[in-house]
């Protein structure tokens, strides 16, 4: 198995906010600002993908024996280099890329954010000029493996038929976001709480692998065995030396399980 999921937490990208509208204000009302423009645009506040920059990308690998969980950089990286390290991993290792509406968010947001900085990776903007077998199986294709976006697929494609994470999580039985949401992250950033807001995204990131470790047992690439094998070393790398919330999550699993 070679697999990279990943998560991002974002921000309003205030400095954006000020250059598109001509504002001289404070952060919190560039932000207001922001949102208020979008909504007399289309009548909701969640803003375009380029106006949010990330402050966390959090990562699930598993790859021959092992399984780690981190997230990208330091608590002071800049977005720049989280960007970089994550094109980095895929430059380096080609996994296939798993995440929760990664297609509709995260990847966008990615794409902008990284023609933003000038952050290159050749391998996951390939669609077979350089390697034939991504002409049928890239990245960027809606339909293709190598990008597993978990809730397009479970929804079949069908925006009607989505759903948040977290209550698939808790409907499956996992801990979810344990009482959290991303509408928590402007206010935590701005409160300098960087390490909750990437414990926050690791825990999206964990609860997507163990969907899809569901999915993959349903799809019948992974036996009844293998898939209980899965989720045994996972436990295992949440319950070894590491941070709080980790070991709170495998708690919590362990617990709903009972």
């Amino acid at each position: 198995m070679n697999v990279l999921v990943f998560d991002i937490e974002t921000v309003p990208d205030v400095a954006t906010g000020r250059r598109l509208y001509d504002l001289d204000l404070a952060d919190e009302d560039v932000a207001k600002v922001m949102v208020h423009r979008r909504r007399e645009e289309s009548g909701q506040e969640f803003l375009r993908h380029y106006q949010h920059r990330i402050v966390a990308i959090s990562v699930l690998l598993r790859r021959a024996d092992d399984l780690k969980v981190w997230s990208l950089g330091e608590e002071s990286s800049p977005e720049e280099e989280l960007i970089r390290r994550f094109f980095e991993g895929i430059e380096r290792f080609s996994p296939t890329l798993v995440s929760w509406n990664g297609g509709g968010f995260d990847l966008p947001v990615l794409h902008y954010r990284a023609l933003y900085h000038g952050v290159p990776c050749a391998r996951y903007w390939d669609t077979g000029d350089a390697d034939p077998a991504f002409r049928w199986n890239n990245y960027l294709g809606r339909y293709h493996a190598r990008h597993t976006d978990v809730m397009d697929v479970l929804s079949g494609y069908q925006a009607r038929a989505t759903a948040r994470l977290d209550e698939i999580a808790t409907f499956l039985g996992f801990p979810g976001k344990q009482g959290h949401d991303g509408g928590e992250v402007f206010e935590r950033y701005r409160n300098g709480e960087l390490g909750f807001i990437r414990a926050y995204c690791e825990t999206d990131v964990i609860n997507t692998y163990l969907i899809f470790l569901r999915l993959e047992k349903m799809r019948g690439h992974l036996t009844p065995e293998a898939h209980a094998d899965e989720e045994r070393r996972l436990r295992e790398t949440l319950t070894g030396p590491g941070q709080a919330h980790r070991t709170a999550f495998a708690a919590a699993w362990a617990e709903r399980e009972a």
